[in-house]
């Protein structure tokens, strides 16, 4: 890794003075006498590309991570040139650009400085290649926090670190290696708890720098290409990582039964096996909703066959486990075996799709089959060619997901674990070598997945897992965090690292529960289990050669208490699902680290354990063998112990009890949390009555339940359900307000109001201004009642 000391002694080179400047609209142009053009593109009031060219000319401009449905438009842009210096000014920025080096800074608009120019842009030429080593420095300032970055197996506070992006097969990796499995070059900075992103769009192999050689210095530069960097103002967390999230794009709804609780294993085979495994899951009533099929269920591993011996007849066998409940999700990899009776491969030579060294010979490598050949999936032919390739799989066979792992590409027996720097691409008509597609490949590879899957699995949503990604690759598809280990430190990563890519616009994440490598004991896969039913992607994966995995392989005991925290997610899935909704619609990630609920409290600044699984639930795993409870801090606001209801006030650090069987979980008071019954599957059980646990608090909180058919696209015609609840409590009163939207009809018709907290005994009950007898709504003790979906205002008076 270049260091920024070397850069300094060697040809390093820097804009001089601006000689040139136009404004195209909402682009604004400053050309320097030495031929470097900063192009500044205002593309909201809090939101700024800085795009650097040298030679008088940028590269064309292209990149997979933007969305297409980027929303774009700003109320204010002002350009006035002074003496030293041009400023531009938006309703929420004020940008300096100077005139004598074009150094950087921006202020807000009470005149704090945000973001500042170090040595700024500079730039060397890369011998061994061609074009420009491209970098960025910036001012780091004391108390300055930066976070994000993706899957990076370290604290959640980068301040002192150094990462590189260059997506990686990192089996068994450790705390703080690098690089790991994602190239997601964003980072959230947080200065006088006044919050700011910057989003490094370079697919090169891109380096970032938090005060770790220089502590009053942070850094990013890339291997070649463009210095090409995005700038979200806040002030507030939230409105960061939503502007990026708008930027690079988020998925469509998953199918509800997405969210459920996933098993897999390398590798379950054959088919004899798969139906004892899935019919442990009924027999031992554990919920569960898909089982997967690694490599082994292929003939020779070779993609898009089955081996008949193993599975002779696999439509049948799919069919059946969808009877039970359960979706059969394959794996798919992008090394296709030479092999010239092999169909996929014979098609893919015959009209040029496999990748080639720059000397013209295909590039080859060796993974699960032998010797591969690799399918350019940045070439859009390409692409579509893949993507058809699924009809067999999910239109005829039934097949409801795919997995495409080692498309990093991770290559065996080679130093580098990858492809060839030298191999081309087309990069959707912008030919490149695979210095620049690398990060890309695997991005682009799920898409064409993505889009097969769709295309066949229509009317119904698809479900697609990579291990692989760029920035934007979650619009496609879920994501895990690679072959991590069965050890307490692995336990104490994956928590970071859900926190760290929610963060970073990827929210639909999860690790391998219990450890990919290695045997977890039955203690640390239930502490884990713990955690993971809290995060959006939620499966069991092991490498299979050190022993059984799955929830009943550790004893009765841990048997009970996986079987207890799996059903609790079932329950919770109207929230989850209501989490993701949010997701798409606000950008707003479903896991937060404390600093992204309240950046105002320093306290939160390097806190790594505790998170919020959405807006209203508190967790804190415990992360320690032999633990009878832990410390833990609780942010602002009332939490109440969802284990028995006591209430502690936030800002404090505290002890909290969590024997084996329990994790220390909170929720926030004002909460409505909408539950379903304990389903074995999604769609086992119709709902009749939907249950919402009342958490009662003096003062005002929204919360909000989203429903659909859980499947299928007819919510984008306005068949869903979105309700918004105030709730209001007063010392003897308590009022819930009801807001409906949508047109879709729940199968239930009304709901049962759990109550935690109420200050006092019920007296009257009000529905929508009238007055009504408790037998009518039935009222059951006093901590609850039910009433019909469809009320208004419910108003609940003390005796």
């Amino acid at each position: 890794m270049i260091t920024n000391t070397e850069i300094e002694k060697r040809g390093n080179q820097f804009p001089n003075h601006i000689v040139n400047f136009k404004q195209e609209n909402d682009k604004l142009y400053f050309t320097t006498e030495n031929g470097v053009i900063l192009g500044l593109t205002v593309l909201r009031d809090s939101a700024i590309r800085f795009r650097y060219a040298t030679e008088h000319a940028f590269e064309p401009d292209f990149s997979y991570a933007i969305s297409d449905d980027v929303s774009l438009g700003y109320n204010e842009l002002v350009v006035k040139e002074e003496v030293s210096e041009y400023i531009i000014t938006t309703s929420k920025i004020r940008i300096h650009v100077n005139k004598s080096n074009l150094k950087v800074r921006v202020f807000d608009l009470d005149n704090v400085v945000i973001l500042e120019d170090e040595f700024g842009f500079h730039w060397e030429e890369n011998y061994n290649y061609g074009g420009n080593i491209v970098k960025m420095s910036k001012i780091c300032h004391s108390g300055e926090s930066y976070y994000g970055m993706g899957d990076k197996a370290s604290h959640t506070n980068l301040k002192g670190k150094r990462v590189n992006n260059w997506v990686t097969d990192s089996y068994a990796y450790g705390k703080d290696q690098e690089p790991l499995y994602k190239a997601i070059p964003f980072y959230v900075g947080l200065k006088q708890n006044i919050a700011y992103g910057v989003f490094f769009d370079n697919s090169f192999s891109t380096y970032f720098d938090f005060a770790n050689e220089k502590r009053n210095v942070t850094s990013f530069w890339a291997d070649g290409g463009e210095l090409n960097y995005y700038f979200f103002y806040g002030p507030k967390m939230n409105q960061v990582v939503e502007a990026y999230t708008n930027l690079t794009g988020v998925p469509e709804l998953p199918p509800l039964w997405a969210l459920g609780f996933h098993q897999s294993k390398w590798s379950y085979y054959p088919e004899k096996k798969v139906r004892e495994i899935t019919s442990s899951f009924r027999k031992l009533k554990i919920p569960c909703d898909a089982i997967y099929l690694d490599i082994d269920y292929m003939n020779g591993f070779r993609c898009f066959t089955w081996d008949n011996s193993h599975f002779p007849d696999p439509k049948k066998m799919v069919k059946d486990l969808e009877e039970d409940g359960f979706k059969t999700v394959t794996m798919i990899d992008p090394g296709i075996k030479i092999d010239r009776n092999y169909w996929v491969y014979q098609e893919a030579m015959d009209n040029g799709f496999f990748c080639r060294r720059a000397d013209g010979p295909h590039f080859k490598g060796k993974v699960w089959p032998g010797e591969c050949k690799f399918p350019d999936f940045t070439d859009p032919k390409v692409r579509e060619w893949w993507a058809d390739l699924y009809k067999e799989m999910i239109a005829d066979i039934g097949v409801k997901g795919v997995w495409n792992d080692m498309n990093e590409p991770a290559i065996m027996e080679v130093p580098s674990k990858t492809a060839n720097l030298d191999v081309r691409h087309d990069y959707d008509g912008h030919p490149c070598s695979h210095r620049k597609a690398h990060n890309v490949y695997g991005m682009q590879m799920v898409r064409a997945t993505y889009e097969g899957v769709k295309k066949f699995m229509f009317p119904r949503r698809p479900f697609v897992l990579t291990r692989a990604a760029y920035s934007g690759t979650q619009r496609y598809c879920a994501t895990w965090t690679g072959d991590n280990v069965a050890t307490w430190e692995h336990l104490w990563i994956a928590n970071v690292q859900m926190q760290r890519m929610s963060i970073s616009g990827y929210s639909f994440v999860g690790s391998d529960i219990g450890g990919f490598a290695e045997q977890p004991n039955g203690e640390l896969f239930a502490r884990w289990i713990q955690l993971a039913i809290f995060h959006p992607f939620c499966r069991v994966h092991s490498s299979g050669d050190h022993g059984e995995q799955e929830p009943w392989s550790f004893g009765d005991e841990v048997t009970d208490i996986v079987r207890k925290y799996i059903e609790l997610r079932y329950q919770l899935l109207p929230y989850l699902y209501t989490m993701f909704y949010k997701y798409i619609q606000n950008g707003l990630p479903m896991i937060q680290s404390l600093v992204f609920y309240d950046q105002d409290d320093t306290q939160t600044h390097f806190r790594t354990d505790e998170f919020l699984f959405g807006e209203q639930i508190l967790v804190c795993p415990v992360q320690e063998p032999n633990a009878q409870g832990r410390r833990m801090y609780f942010p602002k606001g009332k939490w109440y112990n969802y284990w028995n209801d006591d209430v502690v006030t936030g800002g404090v650090e505290k002890w909290v009890s969590a024997e084996i069987e329990q994790v220390p979980l909170f929720i926030k008071e004002g909460a409505m949390i909408p539950k379903y019954p304990i389903q074995q599957y999604v769609g086992e059980k119709e709902i009749k009555e939907l249950v919402i646990e009342v958490y009662y608090k003096e003062g005002i909180e929204n919360s909000t339940i989203y429903e659909d058919q859980l499947d299928g696209y007819d919510y984008k015609k306005g068949r869903y359900s979105l309700r918004r609840f105030r709730l209001r409590g007063k010392e003897n009163e308590l009022i819930i307000q009801q807001f409906k939207d949508g047109n879709f009809i729940t199968s239930y018709d009304k709901f049962k109001l759990i109550f935690h907290g109420l200050p006092f005994e019920i007296g009257s009950i009000e529905v929508n201004n009238e007055v009504v007898e408790p037998k009518d709504i039935k009222l059951n003790g006093s901590n609850s009642i039910e009433v019909s979906k469809d009320f208004t205002e419910l108003h609940i008076t003390g005796k």
